[in-house]
């Protein structure tokens, strides 16, 4: 599912779909959602129309590359009702910013419930589909495809869901917009708008100062200040050779009769004090 959808309200809506379909005839119409088989995709005023292109079967008679014209409408909200929802979601702010911003609250469809709707189709009775092909039965793979293509517009515009409700976005924005808590929301989204500011390049320019003085050949390659002739040994750790203590005085591939631990203390104070005279 996820490949056919990336957003919450996308997975919900194949879920839904899957949920009281038939799940092999629906999940055939994946392979039917492509470009290469929907060959038109249109909506228009709550429709959606699409062609899609069939297979040859000689069995049935089919001997040349059909074409089938199908359609996928979800049943609208009426007006009277889409007055209630939108007054219920401009009481709340998360739901009107977000909205504003173009985007879909999770908890929208809480809203729908107290008017006795849902944004996302309940059942199969919130659809109304047909197809041109010879297949009896609704939906059929070709109109499965659909769907699939449908829930992958609303990755990309989730205000679809608003319009197949028989609510465009212009109208909802419009509406929200012009509620009280609208207003303060809108305004605020319309002071964080920032001027773009033109610029010749896109990187920083680098910034040149002048040096106090030009130090000789000497103090270039030597410097103004000697080497330390000693170099301070680092505090020991709080917490030293843990990795080895861990193994105990006689690990599995220790073969020496002396203990494991004591014989890499002494190698590790070796190795820490081995070049301390060399300065």
């Amino acid at each position: 599912m996820a490949q056919y959808s990336r957003t919450w309200w996308g997975q919900k809506f194949i879920t839904a779909i899957e949920s009281f379909s038939d799940s092999e005839r629906i999940k055939r119409g994946r392979s039917y959602s492509t470009d290469s088989r929907i060959l038109s995709f249109e909506i228009k005023n709550g429709v959606v129309k699409a062609t899609i292109r069939g297979n040859i079967n000689p069995y049935f008679g089919i001997l040349k590359e059909p074409k089938y014209k199908t359609e996928v409408k979800i049943s609208q909200i009426s007006a009277h009702d889409w007055t209630e929802i939108v007054q219920l979601m401009s009481c709340r702010a998360s739901v009107v910013g977000r909205l504003l911003l173009n985007e879909v609250p999770e908890k929208l469809e809480l809203i729908f419930k107290v008017v006795g709707h849902s944004l996302l189709p309940k059942n199969y009775k919130d659809f109304e589909s047909s197809c041109s092909c010879p297949d009896y039965s609704n939906p059929c793979k070709h109109v499965a495809g659909v769907i699939y293509r449908l829930a992958s517009e609303l990755d990309q515009n989730p205000f679809l869901l608003f319009e197949l409700r028989g609510l465009s976005k212009e109208d909802l924005q419009k509406q929200l917009a012009a509620s009280s808590l609208g207003k303060i929301l809108a305004t605020e989204l319309g002071d964080r708008s920032l001027e773009l500011i033109p610029t010749t390049s896109y990187f920083p320019q680098p910034k040149t100062t002048a040096s106090p003085e030009v130090p000789t050949l000497k103090d270039f390659w030597q410097g103004q200040k000697r080497l330390p002739t000693t170099i301070p040994l680092l505090p020991s750790s709080s917490v030293s050779a843990i990795v080895i203590k861990k193994q105990g005085d006689n690990p599995p591939f220790w073969r020496k009769d002396s203990s494991f631990i004591e014989t890499m203390e002494e190698l590790y104070d070796r190795v820490r004090t081995k070049n301390s005279g060399l300065l």
